[in-house]
């Protein structure tokens, strides 16, 4: 077939379909000239090579008669190859387009994908003239359109937002679902609901877009299970998909949808796959590596605030466009609802440092696509400076890792953990209450991804990541964790009743707090990930959830705390709480209790003994009318002995009603006539201030 490159448009990044041919754009500011490289249906063979003739400032572009959706396709770039000087070109190489929709696979491991002699005295100074291009995937032209029907954003306010956090595989591998370990399983009536029944308003998804398995996972016969390695930030990664088709991810998103539950995607913005100047050229690189990199003063390295070895540079404006255009493709495209950003201060830096006022903030807080979508921050890198917890700007969310931590500190008791927990339940103030930040800003958690599952917080005092191949080195040595008694299983009854109340403590924690509460898949569950607490390589059933092996008792509480948090505004609302008096009844929306029915004083709080925290909330000073729902909620967390709780009167026509009690999670509603409460030792009691009648 005679093929003929024409002009193009600029202005269309990516391989376009128009109808009757392909538009092919790509930024590079200090190429040479580039090749489009076309390829036989099963991508073996290179069929045609076609240098773009156009470049418009520095996006490179041409137009190709008589092709369609489904044709494969790669570049190379011609340039300098001068490392001292940050350019790492070489045509040798096939490169990845970076906006291309869909891959054919994953990169084959060989010495060809990299750009310099592997081995070689020098190194990266040396240049490799091996062709990669039957080493590597393809890039395939895509018409994404997908038909929609009346699919609606869920759109739940934040104060409505409760986050199950997932991996694809991991969540539907077991499952008994037809196609298990895909996009099409999670859109499973398996899976749909169970998360329906559970009353998950958002699903949030660890890293879809396209990723590298690592050259030294692939040794040691292991995986990049988690997908922090990104390849692609448009495509999907094939390894999620049946057919190799992205509407199968959109019919996910659809489905989803459908059964009211927004989709959240884990992104991972701050670094790519291709690792320091030591690691191989598939993309970015050999397209254009000082403009997509951030080098250091010797240009030859990269700046390594991610820790994987370079740092994606979104100060130049194109890799800025790049990232925006990405999020806009998954909202509007594929029709996700939010996203959160991996290591999200990275994606705020400059040479200076840290800045809330970043570009990256700026651009997405002005778009009207992005603005009214989810955000959510990773708060931390490990650059100088990279915790910044507390520090981004509305409308961003975060990752609360000081909730995770207090709380468990305080169930494990450790030394004057009581006034931490008493901040931590109503919403991080401290961190979250300024420049208009609600108390929803602060996503709790107990447990994520990374580290303990909350069977194995109750479980190992210690990790136990060996099969990981490192020598268990890896993974978070401090966990805050407390095996009841026993490392690891165990057939002790008495252990297992401990643990069980336990983790029905934590998660009372969890639900019953200010803030946005994330849920980690498989803790309704049970599941248990044998104390590894860095299962970042593990695509094994320590990592996929065991659906036969259910944990019935706890399912069946974990579903009923969320709908008691559903239930009860006060729970989760917007406004901070600061015992501030009401303008509806001048009665203070937060009053902390000492359990003789008195208010806590600055002494109470500084006993080293205290293991307890009474809290009564009303809604939040300054609450509009039409938002003041409900009279009172009154809390005990007691991580002590037996304690009993004088209660605050109730007024006429009212009276206390038990809803929750984690000693006894099955009990029925009881009213407390005598204003005298008997909390067991180790549980959390929830009442609510309800009509006499």
């Amino acid at each position: 077939m005679n093929l003929t490159i024409e002009r193009g448009r600029h202005d269309r990044i990516g391989a376009t379909f128009d109808g009757d041919g392909v538009n092919f754009a790509v930024f590079s500011e200090h190429a040479t000239a580039v090749d489009l490289c076309l390829f036989s249906p099963d991508g073996m063979r290179e069929t045609h090579r076609l240098r773009l003739p156009e470049r418009t400032g520095y996006v490179w572009h041409g137009r190709v008669s008589g092709l369609f959706p489904g044709q494969q396709y790669g570049y190379r770039v011609h340039g300098p190859y001068a490392p001292e000087e940050g350019h790492r070109f070489n045509a040798n190489k096939l490169l990845l387009d970076p906006y291309a929709k869909r891959l054919t696979g994953h990169p084959r491991w060989s010495d060809a994908v990299f750009g310099y002699n592997p081995g070689a005295k020098t190194q990266d100074l040396t240049f490799s003239t091996r062709d990669s291009a039957r080493f590597m995937p393809k890039c395939v032209v895509e018409d994404p359109s997908f038909y929609w029907g009346n699919d609606r954003p869920p759109a739940k306010p934040a104060n409505e937002t409760i986050i199950y956090e997932a991996h694809v595989k991991g969540l539907t591998q077991l499952s008994g679902a037809v196609n298990a370990g895909k996009f099409l399983g999670v859109a499973s009536d398996r899976v749909l609901d169970h998360l329906v029944d559970l009353g998950i308003t958002a699903v949030e998804l660890l890293p879809v877009q396209s990723f590298l398995n690592d050259r030294w996972l692939i040794e040691k016969k292991l995986t990049n299970y988690w997908g922090y390695q990104t390849l692609g930030f448009f495509a999907p990664d094939p390894r999620y998909l049946v057919n190799g088709q992205i509407n199968e991810f959109q019919h996910m998103v659809a489905r989803l949808h459908a059964a009211g539950i927004e989709v959240i995607l884990d992104v991972v913005y701050n670094h790519t796959c291709e690792g320091s100047e030591l690691g191989p050229t598939l993309s970015f690189r050999g397209i254009d590596n000082r403009s997509y990199y951030r080098l250091a003063p010797y240009p030859r390295h990269y700046i390594n605030d991610t820790g994987c070895g370079n740092t994606l540079n979104l100060d130049h404006p194109m890799v800025l466009r790049m990232v925006m255009d990405s999020l806009r493709y998954w909202v509007e495209v594929m029709h996700v609802d939010g996203f959160r950003f991996d290591l999200a201060s990275t994606l705020a830096r400059d040479d200076a440092g840290f800045q809330s006022n970043s570009a990256f903030f700026a651009a997405i807080r002005q778009d009207p696509v992005l603005n009214r979508v989810k955000l959510i921050a990773e708060p931390w890198d490990i650059g100088p400076g990279g915790y910044q917890l507390g520090a981004f700007p509305h409308p961003f969310h975060e990752w609360n890792d000081k909730f995770r931590d207090g709380v468990r500190r305080f169930w494990r008791r450790d030394a004057r953990p009581a006034p931490e927990l008493a901040a931590r339940i109503t919403g991080s103030a401290i961190q979250f209450d300024h420049s208009g930040r609600g108390a929803t800003s602060s996503i709790n958690f107990l447990t994520a991804h990374d580290g303990f599952n909350l069977t194995d917080l109750v479980s190992y005092n210690q990790k136990n990541n060996i099969a990981n191949g490192e020598d268990n080195r890896d993974g978070h040595s401090e966990n805050y964790s407390d095996n009841m008694g026993h490392e690891g299983p165990t057939d002790d009854p008495q252990i297992l009743q401990a643990r069980a109340l336990r983790r029905r403590n934590l998660m009372a924690t969890l639900l019953l707090s200010q803030g946005t509460p994330m849920i980690l898949a498989g803790d309704e569950m049970g599941h248990s990930q044998q104390g590894n607490n860095n299962a970042y390589c593990q695509d094994s059933p320590i990592s996929w959830l065991d659906w036969s092996r259910m944990d019935g008792d706890m399912l069946a509480f974990t579903r009923r705390l969320i709908q008691f948090r559903k239930n009860h505004p006060i729970l989760r609302q917007k406004l901070f709480l600061h015992s501030k008096a009401r303008s509806s009844d001048g009665k203070a929306d937060v009053l902390w209790w000492h359990p003789e029915g008195r208010r806590m004083t600055p002494a109470d709080w500084e006993d080293p003994a205290l293991s307890h925290v009474c809290v009564e909330l009303r809604t939040a000073s300054g609450t509009p009318a039409y938002a003041d729902l409900e009279d009172a909620i009154f809390l005990v967390f007691n991580a002590g002995g037996q304690l009993d709780v004088t209660l605050t009167p109730a007024p006429d026509g009212k009276i206390w009603s038990r809803r929750l009690n984690t000693y006894a999670p099955t009990a029925p509603h009881e009213r407390i006539g005598s204003g005298k409460l008997v909390v067991p030792a180790h549980s959390v009691s929830a009442l609510v201030l309800e009509d006499m009648r």
